[in-house]
């Protein structure tokens, strides 16, 4: 593929890889949008050379793996999509998840420093305490609640200035295991749900994270961004949204205070996350999609 921009992208099986990997290599996506095109410029078979590296493949937590690939693949590109995700479970698991959002991303920002190749990692709204009271911007303070947003927030220090760090949230992907196809598949059965009405933020969808992704793979710009699509929103209003997409009403839905749930999470979430893409747009690119929008090409594609 002479003139193909090599791109190698770590973490290539979960919910936001599949559907990056497929967007770059310009085949079609569930639940895309193709005629969003953020930087106004369609992706055309050939353009990237993609190689995409599951954990199988390789554990990014092995630093001599890592300076193996990246000296044999020669990526101009490397998106490290390789993450720790379970919330809850990282209570009880802060090593592992240490090793994966953070150690990890420091040594990918060095051994990519090395080859020349440009990093892009992804982080999270979870680096925020939620007592802002409106939406965060990038340079805002953060204050971690819980040890995944603690390691996600170490792995954006251990970034170099050049590398490009893109905080996304509430990521749902038709092709991944999440809370959408649950609410689905329970009303559909005529099985109620209980949602909290507490925690408000941005929801994201893969298909529309990875088109993003894909202008930021182009443009390679230096520092922190943030991607989700529009309006804020809180599970509860997404829950209501799927049961009266998929069975026309949803008296199914009924709410909760997350002081409520039983069993009691392990992990504090902050109350209010949202991420402003004011500088998203203000650079130049397209506007995210609303969640409404994002979530009714969610559930068409199921």
């Amino acid at each position: 593929m002479s003139g193909a921009l090599r791109v190698l992208v770590t973490g290539a099986t979960g919910q936001v890889g599949v559907d990056l990997v497929d967007t770059l290599r310009a085949e079609s996506v569930p639940g895309s949008d193709p005629t969003w095109q953020p930087d106004s410029r369609e992706i055309f078979p050939g353009e990237f050379d993609v190689i995409a590296l599951s954990h199988r493949d390789l554990d990014v937590t092995r630093r001599d793996d890592v300076a193996r690939v990246l000296k044999n693949v020669r990526a101009d590109v490397v998106v490290n999509l390789a993450a720790y995700t379970r919330v809850d479970a990282a209570e009880n698991d802060a090593v592992a998840c240490t090793e994966l959002n953070d150690t990890s991303v420091g040594v990918l920002s060095e051994l990519c420093g090395e080859v020349q190749c440009h990093l892009i990692t992804v982080s999270t709204d979870f680096v925020f305490d939620g007592n802002k009271g409106a939406a965060y911007v990038e340079d805002d303070v953060t204050n971690p609640l819980n040890v995944y947003g603690l390691t996600k927030r170490a792995g954006e220090l251990a970034c170099a200035a050049n590398d490009t760090v893109v905080r996304t949230s509430w990521v749902l992907g038709v092709r991944g295991k999440n809370v959408v196809h649950l609410i689905a598949d329970r009303v559909s059965r005529g099985e109620s749900v209980r949602f909290v009405s507490d925690q408000r933020g941005t929801a994201t969808f893969s298909a529309d994270l990875a088109r993003a992704l894909v202008s930021v793979i182009r443009d390679q710009p230096a520092g922190m961004w943030h991607f989700a699509n529009g309006e804020d929103v809180t599970w509860l209003d997404i829950a209501r949204a799927v049961a009266r997409h998929v069975v026309g009403n949803d008296e199914l839905v009924h709410s909760v205070l997350t002081s409520d749930l039983d069993p009691v999470p392990l992990a504090k979430r902050p109350a209010r996350s949202d991420l402003s893409t004011h500088k998203w747009t203000s650079s130049g690119y397209g506007a995210p999609r609303a969640w409404s929008n994002g979530l009714a090409r969610f559930l068409d594609a199921r």
